[in-house]
């Protein structure tokens, strides 16, 4: 049996540029360790997150503002902070149905 996502409302062109943005986003070993520091760790300011990553706050801001663009993180502001965690459902959704199913002969 085939499972049938519909693609309502966007063009093939658009998701492979939305895939496109995601994954260039995770394709990388220090975004991949924020990605895991914050499963581990749970939500996290950047100041917290600096020194596990022995990183300069700049570089990391950069790192987590390219996963935020790519909805792979969320960010919460509280007064000055900003505190970020990974998107779960996004996550899940990597690898999703509607992913596969643009791959998959149509016989």
């Amino acid at each position: 049996m085939k499972l049938q996502i519909p693609l309502e409302g966007i063009s093939k062109e658009e998701i492979f540029e939305k895939y496109e943005l995601k994954f260039k986003a995770i394709a990388d070993k220090k975004r991949l360790q924020i990605m895991n520091i914050l499963t581990e760790k749970g939500e996290m300011c950047v100041c917290d997150l600096a020194p596990l990553m022995d990183m300069a706050q700049s570089k990391l801001s950069y790192h987590l503002k390219i996963l935020l663009d790519a909805n792979i993180i969320t960010k919460r502001t509280e007064g000055t902070w900003s505190y970020y965690q990974l998107n779960q459902k996004e996550i899940n959704h990597l690898l999703s149905e509607e992913l596969c199913c643009l791959f998959r002969p149509t016989c």
